[in-house]
C-alpha cells in the first residue's frame, strides 16, 4: 500500500495548449509518497479532431526543459526532449509516464511512479503530445507534436 506523505502536493503545474490548441488547459499535481509519486492530471479542452486522430490516446511526458516557450515553427521548443538523465532507450526515461486517455475533450489520470519524486522534478516540464506513444520508436515513442505544456513549480504553502 503507497502511503502519502503529503496531504498537499509538493508540485504541481498548470497546463496551457499551443496558440493552435488554446482551448486545452488544466492541472498536474505531484504528491510524495514513500519511493516515488503519485501523479493526478486533469486536462480539458482536448480538441475533437485530436481525440479522434489519436484515438483518444495523447503522449504525456516530463521533459527536460524548464519553459513552455518555443517558435511559431515549434510551439514549446524549449521544453526539450524527454527527462532522461540515465540516458536509457525509451520507454525507460525518467520523464515517460503512460498515456492520456481523453473522451469528449476531458482526460483525468492519476498514476504512481518511482522513476523520480516531485523535488526531482521542480523546473522541469510536462508536454502533452497529439498522438500515443508507442513505447518503441527512439527517441520520444512517436507521440506527435508538443500540444500542450506545463511548467512544474513546487507547491506554495499558504
Amino acid at each position: 500500500m503507497l502511503r502519502v506523505i503529503h496531504e498537499m502536493p509538493a508540485a504541481h503545474a498548470v497546463i496551457r495548449g499551443s496558440e493552435t490548441f488554446e482551448t486545452i488547459q488544466g492541472n498536474v499535481y505531484f504528491y510524495e509518497v514513500y519511493n516515488g509519486t503519485i501523479l493526478v492530471g486533469e486536462i480539458f479542452g482536448i480538441p475533437d479532431e485530436v481525440e479522434k486522430e489519436s484515438g483518444g490516446f495523447l503522449g504525456f511526458h516530463i521533459h527536460e526543459g524548464g519553459s513552455c516557450t518555443g517558435s511559431p515553427e515549434e510551439a514549446f521548443a524549449f521544453a526539450g526532449g524527454h527527462l532522461n538523465p540515465e540516458k536509457e532507450p525509451h520507454p525507460k526515461h525518467q520523464g515517460d509516464l503512460p498515456p492520456l486517455l481523453s473522451h469528449r475533450g476531458i482526460a483525468w489520470m492519476e498514476v504512481y511512479t518511482g522513476r523520480f519524486y516531485p523535488e526531482d522534478v521542480i523546473g522541469k516540464t510536462i508536454i502533452i503530445h497529439d498522438c500515443p506513444d508507442d513505447f518503441r520508436t527512439q527517441p520520444s515513442g512517436g507521440s506527435g507534436r508538443k500540444i500542450a505544456c506545463g511548467e512544474i513549480e513546487g507547491w506554495e504553502k499558504s
